[in-house]
C-alpha cells in the first residue's frame, strides 16, 4: 500500500501544483519567477509554457547533477513531462478565459495560486519520487550549502528571476511575492502532509 499511497500523493501534488503555477499566471500581476522565465521564452521564441517547462527542466536536470556531484536524475524527465502536460491543458482548456483585472482579485487570486502552488510541491516530495528538476535544484542547494528549504528555494527564485528579466518575462509585484513566499508556504505544508504520509504508510 506504500507504493500506492506515495503514487497517489506524487500525481495529486503535481496537479495541484501545475494548477496553481497557472493561477499565479493568470493573476496578471507578474507570475513566479520561473514561471516568468517560461512564459517570457514562449514570447519570445515560441511554443508553449509547458514546452518551455521542459526545456529549462531538462536543464536543470544537468544543472543539478553536476551540483550534487552525481550522474544526472534522468528519471526527472517524466516529473517535468507531467508538469509541462498539465500546465498546457489547465491554460488552454479550463483557464482560457480566466482572467482578472482589478487589483484585489488580482491579489487574491495570487495568494491562492501561491498558497496551491506550496500545497502541491509539499505533497508530492513526500513520495520520495524524481523531484521536479526546479525543486531537486531547491534540495541541490540546500545540501550543497547547508541551508533549510526557504532558504535554498529563495536563492533559485533569485537565479530565476534574473534570467526571466533577461528574456522579458511578465516580472511585477506578484513575481516578488512569490520569490519571497513560496519558500515559507512550502515549509508550512511539508510537516503536515509528512505527518499524513506516515500515517498512511504505517497502516
Amino acid at each position: 500500500m506504500a507504493i500506492f499511497y506515495r503514487s497517489l500523493f506524487y500525481i495529486v501534488g503535481l496537479l495541484i501544483l501545475s494548477f496553481g503555477a497557472t493561477l499565479t499566471i493568470k493573476a496578471n500581476l507578474g507570475a513566479g519567477p520561473w514561471d516568468a522565465l517560461n512564459v517570457g521564452l514562449s514570447q519570445l521564441i515560441g511554443l508553449t509554457i509547458g514546452s518551455w517547462i521542459i526545456i529549462i527542466g531538462i536543464c536543470l536536470i544537468f544543472i543539478n547533477a553536476s551540483l550534487m556531484k552525481k550522474k544526472p536524475e534522468l528519471l526527472s524527465l517524466f516529473t517535468v513531462f507531467i508538469l509541462g502536460f498539465f500546465v498546457d491543458f489547465w491554460m488552454a482548456h479550463l483557464l482560457h478565459h480566466f482572467n482578472y483585472f482589478y487589483f484585489m482579485n488580482q491579489l487574491i487570486l495570487l495568494m491562492v495560486g501561491l498558497v496551491v502552488v506550496g500545497l502541491g510541491i509539499a505533497l508530492y516530495l513526500q513520495a520520495s519520487f524524481p523531484l521536479n528538476p526546479i525543486d531537486h535544484f531547491m534540495v541541490s542547494i540546500q545540501k550543497k550549502f547547508g541551508l533549510n528549504i526557504m532558504a535554498a528555494k529563495l536563492v533559485g527564485e533569485v537565479l530565476a528571476l534574473v534570467f526571466a528579466l533577461l528574456v522579458n518575462g511578465p516580472i511585477g509585484v506578484g513575481t516578488v511575492i512569490i520569490a519571497f513566499g513560496i519558500g515559507p508556504a512550502i515549509q508550512f505544508f511539508h510537516p503536515y502532509c509528512n505527518g499524513i504520509m506516515n500515517k498512511l504508510s504505517i497502516k
